[in-house]
């Protein structure tokens, strides 16, 4: 339960509940072991990064807002720097720990959250040179950090995760 509100109206009490939305989806039919361990590793990767990205999403927002303070590039620069080891310390040890599929839901999660690409990302923050850079790393890799979230289609599973996760019903 969120939140509970009493009211009082012709002498009787009312108790006001507002609580998580209920999701009701069809229960998951699985045509082969491969597809049911696919479903069940989106779980853990869900679990695992949708906490990061909400933190990771309001840290941008903190740093956004401190940089738009800011009078000149060059201060900026500084404070972006210092802001930087501070996330480094903050996240390092986690992201460390996290396979490489967890790591393809954060940038995921990312785009859902902000409604940017991880590539934008990092070209705002971190400069073009370096998000081509890491956009080509990403590529030896098998991945794509200008690939967007889509939630009605190739990403519908993990939506149906999250919005089970954030439910609190998986």
């Amino acid at each position: 339960m969120d939140s509970c509100l009493l009211r009082i109206e012709n002498g009787d009490t009312l108790y006001m509940a507002w609580l998580h939305d209920v999701w009701v989806y069809p229960p998951m039919k699985f045509k082969n072991r491969a597809q049911e361990k696919f479903y069940w590793r989106t779980v853990r990767d869900v679990k695992k990064c949708l906490p990061y990205a909400k933190m990771i999403n309001k840290d941008m927002a903190y740093a956004d807002e401190e940089l738009a303070k800011l009078p000149d590039d060059k201060s900026r620069r500084k404070w972006w720097r210092s802001f930087e080891r501070q996330l480094y310390k903050k996240y390092e040890k986690d992201f460390r720990n996290m396979y490489a599929s967890q790591g393809m839901m954060l940038m995921k999660l990312m785009d859902r959250e902000t409604d940017k690409t991880s590539y934008e990302l990092i070209k705002k923050y971190k400069g073009k040179a370096s998000a081509n850079f890491w956009q080509f790393v990403a590529k030896l890799f098998k991945n794509d950090l200008k690939e967007e979230y889509d939630a009605s289609d190739k990403d519908r599973i993990t939506e149906r995760v999250i919005n089970l996760v954030e439910a609190g019903q998986l």
